[in-house]
């Protein structure tokens, strides 16, 4: 089975200047908007992290789902860790192991070519977890979530290069990491105090929420070709924090030569 990472989703209280500061700061480029997330009462917009991407959506109704996840973790932040399954089997083995671990199903959609299912993030603690599947079963093309295809002349590396890892926080860093690694079928690696699964493509890392944010997607690791590009911007946009991390948009992005 093979689980790669296509897709990350943060959320936040203002499109366009969060928006700015990520594409500036990062070096990508918008490529997408989606308007089927309306019904959610969002808007959004996507930019390419390499052939895997970066969401942002933003309320734009009265109490939404999104809305009061915002209240919950007092601000911007991390909301969906959204994965590509290699075939629909595998795609449906996470959604069954998910209820056999009394996960609910948040939301899904069967159509001919693709298939999207969102596991709760109630019950996944941290985040969302979106496992797809479409046809092509392409983890460096076709991406339905951003209409297939068309967004490849978007793609930029030469700032950001691509994920590395995603950092997900919450009370007890054993018992979530334990949770993902049951739903996910991948099981947990130990290092030390470090818990790990590895998908494809990148590392998941479980840690203490000490921030006083609760449970949440709190990080991403960026393997990274113009560091001071991304140091520079952030030093203007009031984002630096220090010369390996800056924080857009509520969330930690930790960088890494490529």
């Amino acid at each position: 089975m093979t689980i790669q990472l296509r897709q990350i989703c943060l959320i936040a209280h203002e499109l366009d200047s969060t928006i700015d500061n990520l594409s500036q700061i990062l070096g990508i480029n918008k490529c997408y908007v989606d308007p089927g997330v309306a019904v959610y009462g969002l808007e959004n917009t996507l930019l390419p992290v390499g052939r895997n991407f970066l969401e942002l959506v933003v309320p734009v109704k009265e109490g939404t789902a999104g809305g009061r996840y915002l209240e919950r973790r007092s601000g911007d932040g991390g909301h969906m860790v959204i994965c590509q399954a290699d075939n629909k089997e595998n795609q449906q083995a996470v959604r069954q192991r998910a209820l056999d671990n009394g996960v609910r199903i948040a939301s899904e959609s069967e159509r001919e070519n693709w298939n999207i299912c969102q596991i709760h993030p109630g019950d996944m603690i941290a985040s969302f977890l979106e496992i797809d599947w479409d046809v092509h079963n392409d983890f460096n093309g076709n991406w339905e979530p951003v209409g297939g295809t068309g967004w490849e002349d978007k793609v930029d590396q030469s700032v950001t290069q691509d994920y590395r890892g995603v950092e997900l926080q919450g009370p007890d860093p054993a018992s979530l990491a334990e949770l993902w690694g049951k739903v996910t079928g991948i099981p947990v690696e130990r290092d030390g105090s470090e818990l790990t699964i590895g998908l494809n493509n990148v590392t998941l890392r479980f840690v203490e929420a000490t921030d006083r944010r609760g449970a949440g997607l709190a990080g991403l690791d960026l393997a990274v070709n113009d560091k001071d590009h991304i140091l520079s911007q952030a030093r203007e946009r009031g984002c630096y924090v220090s010369d390996r991390q800056v924080d857009i948009c509520g969330v930690h992005f930790y960088l890494h030569d490529a």
